[in-house]
């Protein structure tokens, strides 16, 4: 979320533009899923964007909105992070998978049976849904994409997890405050981060079994 249209669409044109880079940069095909998410953040800055224009309310453009946001990003990136990790870390990332999967099907549900309406706050835009047990899956939400990140086993996705958190928490300050929307700040800066992970160099082949005693 930004502040304004214009900054939605800036916003969303320039974190789409580092993710078409995430893709055609990426060397394993089991990084391309979470390679991929810049593209799905530049385009949730652009559909928010429709949603400044129409002045908020109810439409097509609140509802993708929230599409987005809730249930897609929910099990996308843990499912990113399993993708793209080894063996080992997949039995850590596997339980935040499920409950991912868990907490998209209650979020998705709570959208398909509950209108999505959305107001216009200042330089703020408020999405209203009225889910049931909001803080619980909020928890949810929260565990299942910045703890798959933080126990991926590399070093520049744990830095995005502790980006991620401690972003989210000063995003969600200002916004609670009606003060100014910085998440598309964040989704930029978390994009870029993405972009460095793609870019990275192979990782080290392991000395051969003879070798190991040296």
């Amino acid at each position: 979320m930004c502040w304004s249209a214009t900054a939605d669409l800036v916003a969303g044109a320039a974190i789409t533009s580092v993710g078409v880079a995430c893709v055609a940069g990426t060397r394993r095909a089991g990084d391309l899923p979470l390679a991929a998410l810049p593209l799905l953040l530049g385009a949730h800055q652009l559909v928010e964007a429709q949603v400044w224009h129409m002045g908020g309310g109810t439409g097509a453009a609140t509802l993708a909105w929230a599409v987005i946001a809730l249930p897609l990003l929910a099990l996308w990136v843990p499912a990113g992070v399993w993708s793209a990790s080894a063996r080992r870390a997949r039995r850590r990332v596997t339980p935040l998978v499920l409950l991912g999967t868990a907490t998209a099907a209650f979020l998705a549900y709570g959208l398909a049976t509950r209108p999505v309406r959305a107001e216009i706050r200042g330089h703020t835009m408020a999405y209203v849904i009225g889910l049931p047990h909001a803080r619980l899956l909020v928890a949810g939400y929260l565990v299942a994409t910045v703890g798959a990140l933080l126990l991926s086993g590399e070093r520049r996705l744990t830095v995005l997890g502790i980006l991620v958190g401690a972003g989210a928490l000063v995003c969600w300050l200002l916004w609670r405050l009606e003060f100014v929307s910085t998440w598309c700040a964040l989704a930029a800066l978390c994009s870029v981060v993405l972009y460095g992970w793609v870019r990275r160099g192979p990782a080290p082949r392991p000395l051969p079994a003879w070798d190991t005693r040296y």
